[in-house]
């Protein structure tokens, strides 16, 4: 028992809350891990040993040869690797920058009619992406750019998402700086890059990790917009492990743990922004 401010607190049951929570999550997040360990696991065992049930993640002897074959062998996984990684980044750099001039022109310029534009643009978002692949696929066709990674990449650099987030930690920044940079002489331009782009690296860093994520894993696009294999992505190569009468297991789970390396590095090299977003959004909260 403790007395703090005049109330009589259970340590002992507070403690025992602590403890229940904490094993709950450590369950929870086990059960999330789980597919990922067994994909890891599935890749350095024998064909014959996937299914072997109970589940054995550990195999007797863990091989290497699906890993091998996958980068060395007759469909070679590293073209398609290149090809996301390709698209990823240039799709990200754009939806960075674009989203970062579009949030300020939102959250800083004023013009008439500005918030009913923003509301609407932001209504965008409630139109399913798949209502828009004939459209995309007319439009891609008469530009020219049907079956190239452009097709993928152009529409890419326009997130309402990315604009919306950015525009809300920009409203986060007091005014008074930009109104003493402009009665200083500097113009929105000198502003944006001088000023805003060092106080919104956590939320550009967050955006950027957030936006590579989803077009290293996109594939209704790829699949739609793309038909030259040279031209494929990761998740569309990943078809070449499936034929109509078996799936080899071994080498697509060896091709999806490689998969996920690009995503884990960009993650801890962004890890410490996606933090001070965080901290700092709850501390203006």
């Amino acid at each position: 028992m403790g007395k703090r401010g005049g109330f009589i607190i259970n340590t002992s049951g507070l403690r025992l809350t602590k403890i229940a929570i904490t094993v709950v999550m450590l369950a929870l997040g086990i059960t999330m891990i789980f597919p990922y360990l067994w994909m890891i696991s599935t890749s350095i065992k024998r064909p014959d040993e996937v299914f072997i049930y109970p589940v054995q993640l550990i195999p007797k002897v863990p091989v290497l040869e699906h890993h091998i074959t996958v980068w060395t062998g007759k469909d070679s996984f590293l073209p398609y690797y290149l090809n996301s990684l390709k698209v990823a980044f240039l799709s990200m750099g754009g939806a960075v920058l674009l989203s970062a001039f579009a949030a300020y022109g939102f959250a800083r310029i004023e013009f008439k009619g500005r918030d009913s534009l923003f509301f609407l643009y932001l209504t965008a978002m409630m139109i399913p992406p798949q209502i828009l692949f004939v459209p995309k696929f007319i439009m891609f066709d008469w530009a020219g750019i049907y079956n190239t990674h452009w097709a993928l990449i152009l529409p890419g650099w326009f997130t309402i998402f990315g604009v919306f987030m950015i525009r809300q930690f920009l409203l986060g920044i007091p005014k008074d700086l930009t109104e003493a940079a402009m009665m200083d002489g500097a113009g929105h331009i000198k502003i944006f890059f001088r000023l805003m782009l060092p106080l919104i690296k956590p939320a550009l860093a967050t955006l950027a990790i957030i936006d590579f994520s989803w077009h290293w894993n996109d594939y209704e696009n790829a699949l739609v917009f793309l038909l030259d294999k040279n031209l494929y992505t990761v998740p569309l190569g990943l078809q070449n492990f499936i034929d109509e009468n078996y799936v080899d297991y071994n080498k697509m789970m060896a091709a999806a743990s490689a998969a996920m390396i690009p995503m884990i590095v960009l993650f801890f090299i962004g890890q410490k922004y996606i933090i001070q977003s965080v901290t700092s959004t709850s501390v203006k909260g």
